[in-house]
């Protein structure tokens, strides 16, 4: 097969290319992240000047669109994505690959903006997921002496781009799995959320409601007896605005991709000290930026922790370390609660968020540690590699 033949120069160096190509594309959850490694592969693997991909958005644009070998200069000057027209139409709407010699000479062609690049020979394939166009990628001007009147790109990169396309199908379609499942992960926490905020504090806006009851009658017969009942409610009042605090800490989406995990974490520290009586500490020690994925279990590995400590364990004094652990990092979230037996709760499955936990701390290829015991407090420990 000719596509054994690379750049790089020896026979399997293609294949090899083509292997490095999918194993990064696997590596990527986000639809963007996806479709970036998608564009650099194919131009890196057919040594093509330019290259695309655009994502259909049912309306005759493109809901995405990635380019390579364009500088943001570059791209900002050429303004507004494209349309649906001319070639591009074609791969999307009939589904059929396109490899021409020049796209400016073909009858389909509509021209470009004044700011866009000069292409010649040119080469385009479908994305498809079965029936379904997801998307389109192509490739111009090809690094290589052309023939006379000819286009550069060969039979056998069009079979090489085909092998490609079709596992960036499937890592799209995986990645968009991914970003609705996160989504139903989401609402499904907003509404554990929502439960427990209801079960939570209406209990004490319950128990408010009898114990006013309680003050109004006994204020005349007994004012000592009313003045307790006074300061319950107090109590109680502060209990209720509480939970509403640190409900709307956990409600309040994260900003990872603006502040960073540290500052991220940090203020959440800061904003449950200010809620709760529990005594909340943060200290950092040399973190790097860890990949996305890392910061993110990173931090709801922390969230499950501290809700543990305030909500569950009693806890008068919680402390939350980050530090450097390798090229990775490593967080303890420690309490002076009331603890548990670890294996006990394993064997009642009363999990606490464990299983969760560990979890999240397997799933980006770190590793979790709960020491606890009665009485004794608990200390939690995640591990995360670096990039």
């Amino acid at each position: 097969m000719a596509m054994t033949k690379g750049r790089g120069g020896g026979p399997g160096a293609g294949l090899s290319r083509v292997s490095g190509a999918l194993l990064a594309m696997s590596r990527h959850l986000e639809v963007r992240d996806v479709l970036k490694t998608i564009v650099v592969s194919a131009r890196e693997l057919l040594d093509a000047e330019y290259a695309a991909l655009g994502v259909s958005d049912d309306h005759g644009g493109f809901a995405q669109f990635v380019v390579d070998g364009v500088s943001d200069e570059q791209w900002k000057a050429i303004g507004p994505l494209p349309r649906q027209h001319g070639i591009l139409a074609a791969m999307l709407k009939d589904a059929t690959p396109q490899r021409l010699a020049d796209v400016r000479r073909d009858v389909r062609f509509e021209g470009w903006p004044s700011a866009h690049p000069e292409m010649s020979d040119f080469l385009g394939l479908p994305i498809a997921d079965g029936d379904e166009v997801l998307g389109a990628v192509f490739l111009a001007n090809k690094r290589c002496p052309k023939p006379e009147g000819g286009c550069g790109f060969t039979a056998e990169d069009e079979e090489l781009l085909s092998i490609l396309a079709q596992h960036a199908a499937i890592a799209l379609t995986n990645a968009r799995l991914y970003e609705r499942s996160r989504e139903l992960t989401i609402a499904g926490e907003r509404a554990r959320l929502a439960h427990e905020l209801h079960d939570a504090v209406s209990q004490k806006l319950f128990s408010l409601r009898l114990t006013a009851q309680a003050a109004t009658a006994l204020v005349d017969r007994d004012p000592g007896r009313a003045k307790d009942e006074l300061q319950q409610i107090a109590l109680l009042a502060a209990e209720a605005t509480d939970e509403l605090r640190s409900a709307v800490v956990e409600l309040r989406p994260a900003a990872l991709d603006e502040d960073g995990l540290v500052a991220t974490l940090r203020t959440q520290v800061q904003v449950l000290d200010r809620a709760h009586s529990a005594q909340v500490t943060f200290a950092c020690h040399g973190v790097r930026a860890l990949p996305a994925a890392q910061e993110g279990a990173v931090l709801r590995v922390a969230q499950e922790a501290l809700h543990n400590a305030l909500r569950h364990a009693d806890a008068r004094q919680v402390d939350v370390t980050l530090a450097r652990h390798g090229q990775g990092a490593r967080l303890r979230v420690a309490d002076d609660g009331r603890g548990f037996d670890p294996s006990a709760v394993r064997r009642a499955g009363r999990h606490l968020g464990l299983v969760s936990m560990r979890d999240r701390a397997g799933g980006v290829g770190g590793a979790l540690t709960v020491e606890s015991a009665p009485g004794k407090g608990t200390v939690i420990e995640m591990e995360v590699p670096g990039g």
